[in-house]
């Protein structure tokens, strides 16, 4: 059986709800929409844990961040994790990567860019942010690299450079969008592809994402203007706090311009003869909550950073489905393995996404989503569909520690009575059997992935 050819195209900080399909009102996302009609959109969609690093780890190895050992931005993916690309690469495919990395780079400290301080530092200070990436840090992508570690920190909104696979710089001018010359690169290589065996290639932009250094979200020219009557998104108007009212016109600027490169993207696939033998999987890493819950744009339990868009186009399944089950990042990595036909291994604790696209039996698994959450705090959170239960490990840095031995209840959100997650109910002494239940159904979790259950203790 012909096996097909895998393409990814990746967000970062990308809210679900920027997308048509998923209910923005606005025309934001006419290729996205149509991409999830033709295909299959998962309504409920989260991530492992709402920061960048951490969450890239887990896309590579189907493993939770505290397993690749990745807590946190600014940690190096262990050499000796296999990732889907040695997988595939295994299988006959070629693997390519495209874009920003993010897991080349240990302990630095570069103001705006990464988290860790110095004196927080976990081992050797290895610095790839700004220079080409060795190849033993590349994840196993050995057939087609350009990519820059620290994509914010090599490119600006317009112009910029990364590296190609034998280190050389590739730049781009101050008149090309960032986001168009990284779909350029897929494009040409899509175009160009002439192998006798599948392609493996992963597209990741970092749009929408805040441009760090300008402490901005960088849309085309002109999106300010062409968004400026956007619609407030209902978790983000109650705030006074956080910059939503400024950022968001250039947050769905960035958004437009993705769907628009999705667009150009399918075109080649189509214009290449493989749109019956490619599939094409569409997701963000974490959304933004605009500095309304914290100081910055994510790091919280809440929907706005950890509910994410995800879409699978596969020529093999009906299209226009729209599955309510929760899906999870940590089903990214068995759900590419089950499409090449690799058995998925038994550590992986993610489930392949075809159970519940291509396949009449329920899926084994209730809708109960386990989050991490590092770097603001030591946190853990479980995402049902009635509630948000949410602990953090007091007194602890999310920094330095991966875990904790004793966490403390933060949030508990009624999400049928209280969509938006503005009235925390963790104090409130007339829920204290619901909260028992998250309680030990959080306890489960945690110790099925870190091995070890510690204390939760009441607010």
């Amino acid at each position: 059986m012909k096996k097909p050819n895998i393409v990814v195209i990746f967000s970062d900080q990308q809210r679900w709800d920027t997308l048509g399909c998923y209910g923005q009102e606005l025309p934001v996302s006419p290729n996205l929409d149509e991409l999830a009609q033709d295909g299959v959109r998962f309504e409920n969609a989260f991530t492992v844990n709402p920061v960048c690093g951490p969450t890239r780890s887990t896309m590579q190895t189907g493993r939770y961040p505290t397993e690749t050992g990745c807590f946190r931005n600014d940690i190096i993916l262990p050499e000796d994790q296999k990732t889907v690309a040695h997988f595939l690469a295994d299988e006959g495919y070629s693997v390519g990567y495209v874009g920003k990395w993010h897991l080349a780079s240990n302990n630095t400290s570069h103001e705006g860019y990464v988290v860790a301080p110095a004196e927080d530092a976990l081992g050797e200070c290895i610095d790839n942010c700004f220079t080409a990436i060795p190849r033993q840090y590349r994840g196993g992508y050995r057939d087609f690299w350009v990519a820059s570690d620290i994509l914010e920190g090599t490119s600006h909104g317009y112009g910029g450079f990364m590296f190609d696979i034998n280190g050389n710089k590739v730049s781009w001018s101050e008149d090309v969008y960032r986001a168009d010359f990284l779909t350029d690169l897929t494009t040409d290589y899509i175009k160009d592809y002439n192998e006798d065996k599948p392609f493996y290639l992963f597209l990741s932009y970092l749009e929408p994402h805040h441009q760090n250094d300008r402490n901005t979200y960088e849309g085309p020219n002109g999106s300010k203007d062409k968004w400026k009557d956007f619609h407030v998104p209902k978790d983000l108007e109650p705030f006074v706090d956080g910059d939503w009212r400024e950022e968001y016109p250039d947050y769905l600027g960035c958004c437009n311009n993705l769907d628009e490169n999705v667009g150009k993207i399918r075109q080649a696939i189509k214009d290449k003869g493989i749109e019956d033998d490619t599939i094409i999987i569409y997701l963000s890493d974490h959304g933004s909550h605009f500095k309304t819950r914290n100081g910055e744009y994510k790091r919280s339990c809440h929907d706005a950073s950890i509910r994410i868009p995800f879409i699978v186009y596969d020529p093999s399944a009906e299209g226009g489905q729209v599955v309510k089950e929760h899906a999870s990042i940590i089903d990214f990595v068995p759900t590419l393995l089950e499409a090449a036909g690799v058995k998925v291994p038994s550590y992986m604790l993610g489930s392949p996404l075809q159970e519940m696209y291509k396949s009449d039996a329920p899926r084994e698994k209730d809708n109960v989503t386990f989050i991490q959450i590092s770097e603001s705090q030591i946190g853990r959170a479980l995402r049902t569909d009635r509630w948000t239960y949410s602990v953090s490990a007091p007194g602890q840095s999310g920094v330095s520690l991966k875990d904790s031995d004793l966490y403390q209840e933060e949030f508990l959100y009624d999400l049928v009575n209280d969509p938006y997650q503005l009235n925390n109910l963790v104090e409130d002494p007339a829920y204290e059997e619901i909260r028992e239940e998250l309680r030990e159904r959080l306890l489960e979790e945690i110790e099925k992935v870190e091995s070890e259950k510690p204390e939760i203790i009441s607010a």
